[in-house]
C-alpha cells in the first residue's frame, strides 16, 4: 500500500483505505462465486462465454483490487476541485487498472465494467472521507452523478469505427454503463439495493437473496452486453424471462434453483450474457455494506 501524504492522513486513514479496497474486492468475488447465474461465468459453467473461466475472474479481481487505493487517494487529493473536474483526473488510474486486468487474464475482458463503476464509487468515498462528509449509498449516488454529468454525450459522436457503446446508443438509444453512472446508479440505489436489503432483513439466505436481486436487475436493466449479442429482441426476451421468475414467486429455497438452471441453459443457447447486470449486482453488494439512507 502506498504511503499517505500529510494532507491525506488528516482525513484518510490506512484503515479506511484498506477497508474500502477490500470491500471492492469482496464485492467482485461475491458476484463471480454466486452460482448458478443465467448466461454468466460461475462455479458450474462459463455461461455464454467461450473465452473465459472462473479462474480468470479470480485473477482479475486480485489484480484490479491493487489499484483501488489509488482511486481513494485521488478522491482525497482532489477534494477541493469541483467534483465535475475529478473524472478526468482518475482516467489514468482506470487505464492502469485495465492493463493489470488484461495482464492477469492474458487479454480477456473480465471486469472492465466493474473497474469503471467501482473506480467512480471509491473515488467519491475518498473525497467524502477527506471532506469529513458522511459516506452512504445516497451521498455516493449524488456525487457520482455530479462527477459524471455529460459523459453520455460521447456516445453521440459519429466515427468510422464506432465502439459497441456508440453503436448501441445511436441505433437503439441505450446509454449503458455511462448512463448508469450519469444517473448516480439510480437502478441500484432505488431498486436493487433496497430489494436486496429487504430480503436479508426477512431472513432469506444470502446467496438466494443475491441471486434473486440479480434476476431483478436482469428484468429491469437495459443491458448493453445483452443487446450487443442479441439485439433488442434478445434483450426483450431476457427481461421477460427474468420477470417471469419473479412473478412465479422468486427464489424461496434451493429447490427454486432449477428455474435458474433452465434459464441459464436458454441464455447459453441464445448466447446472451447479462454482464451489465452483474456489474450492478457488484455495486449492490458493495453499497449494502455501507450506512443506508435514501
Amino acid at each position: 500500500m502506498r504511503p499517505l501524504t500529510i494532507e491525506q492522513t488528516e482525513r484518510l486513514t490506512h484503515e479506511a483505505v484498506h477497508y474500502y479496497s477490500q470491500l471492492g474486492w469482496q464485492a467482485m468475488m461475491a458476484e463471480v462465486n454466486l452460482t448458478p447465474k443465467p448466461g454468466l461465468v460461475d462455479a458450474w459453467n462459463t455461461g455464454a462465454h467461450k473465452d473465459m473461466a472462473l479462474t480468470d475472474f479470480h485473477l482479475s479481481a486480485r489484480a484490479i483490487a491493487q489499484h483501488f487505493p489509488d482511486f481513494l487517494f485521488a478522491g482525497a487529493k482532489y477534494k477541493q476541485l469541483p467534483v465535475q473536474h475529478v473524472l478526468k483526473k482518475i482516467r489514468p488510474i482506470g487505464i492502469a487498472c485495465e492493463q493489470s486486468m488484461f495482464r492477469a487474464t492474458k487479454g480477456v475482458n473480465t471486469h472492465k465494467g466493474s473497474i469503471f463503476s467501482l473506480g467512480l464509487v471509491l473515488t467519491i468515498i475518498g473525497r467524502q472521507l477527506a471532506l469529513q462528509k458522511p459516506v452512504s449509498a445516497a451521498s455516493i449516488s449524488q456525487d457520482v452523478s455530479l462527477m459524471c454529468q455529460g459523459i453520455t454525450t460521447e456516445l453521440m459522436q459519429i466515427t468510422d469505427t464506432p465502439t459497441a457503446g456508440q453503436r448501441l446508443y445511436q441505433s437503439f438509444g441505450l446509454t449503458g454503463a455511462r448512463g448508469e453512472a450519469e444517473s448516480g446508479y439510480r437502478l441500484v440505489v432505488d431498486l436493487s439495493l433496497p430489494y436486496y436489503l429487504k430480503q436479508l432483513i426477512e431472513g432469506k439466505p444470502q446467496q438466494l437473496a443475491l441471486l434473486e436481486t440479480l434476476i431483478l436487475l436482469m428484468a429491469n436493466n437495459d443491458d448493453t452486453n445483452v443487446a450487443n449479442r442479441g439485439g433488442l429482441a434478445g434483450l426483450s426476451w431476457l427481461k421477460t424471462q427474468a420477470q417471469a421468475v419473479l412473478d412465479q414467486g422468486g427464489l424461496v429455497d434451493s429447490t427454486d434453483l432449477e428455474k435458474i438452471k433452465r434459464f441459464d441453459r436458454q441464455c447459453i443457447i441464445k448466447n446472451l450474457s447479462p454482464g451489465g447486470s452483474a456489474d450492478l449486482l457488484i455495486l449492490t453488494w458493495f453499497l449494502a455494506r455501507l450506512p443506508y439512507s435514501k
